[in-house]
């Protein structure tokens, strides 16, 4: 596992295909396994492999990607918790704004499974300085301070209507101008 920049928060990483990683992940953060973690991506494309993908969903994919948005959206059945959550199963997909991000996507050719670079309830890591203090962690790529400072806007894109769960960097009035 490993800790990377985003255009957020610093970020942990595990690839999205290894259950165990995965669980190191959950340990590592001291994060429940009820609260799954987000699948980043390096093309749009990939989403689809993992998820469904409705019009009004990939609308937003084509407006705010690559970017702090993290879309919600139906899960693949054949994927299992702890990637997943909710009945009906769901995961969080995005692509970073960041070229580092960006290039570790590309470079290990497949999704990650990922979370900021914090022990659940502290605050996020910024740097990559704060990002290595997490026990456990192998390596954190250094990209500076991470540029945001806010995780990401979250949208509920699994129904017919979108719903903002947390907002972001970007707001609810950016999203609807769509």
């Amino acid at each position: 596992m490993i800790g990377f920049p985003t255009d957020t928060v610093y970020g942990l990483a595990a690839l999205a295909g290894d259950r165990l990683a995965i669980r190191r992940v959950f340990e590592i953060k001291g994060r429940p396994l009820s609260q799954p973690l987000v699948l980043m991506v390096a093309e749009p494309l990939q989403v689809e492999e993992w998820a469904y993908v409705g019009a009004p969903a990939r609308a937003l994919m084509e407006r705010f990607w690559p970017g702090p948005l993290t879309l919600v959206l139906p899960a693949h059945g054949r994927l299992r918790p702890p990637l997943v959550a909710g009945t009906p199963r769901t995961i969080g997909v995005r692509i970073p704004a960041h070229e580092v991000a960006l290039g570790l996507l590309r470079e290990v050719g497949e999704p990650l499974a990922t979370t900021s670079a914090n022990r659940s309830g502290e605050p996020e890591a910024m740097t990559p300085l704060e990002a290595a203090w997490l026990s456990g962690v192998a390596a954190v790529l250094d990209g500076g301070r991470a540029p945001g400072g806010i995780p990401s806007t979250v949208v509920d894109a699994t129904g017919p209507e979108l719903r903002v769960l947390r907002e972001g960097p970007i707001s609810a009035a950016d999203l609807r101008r769509g």
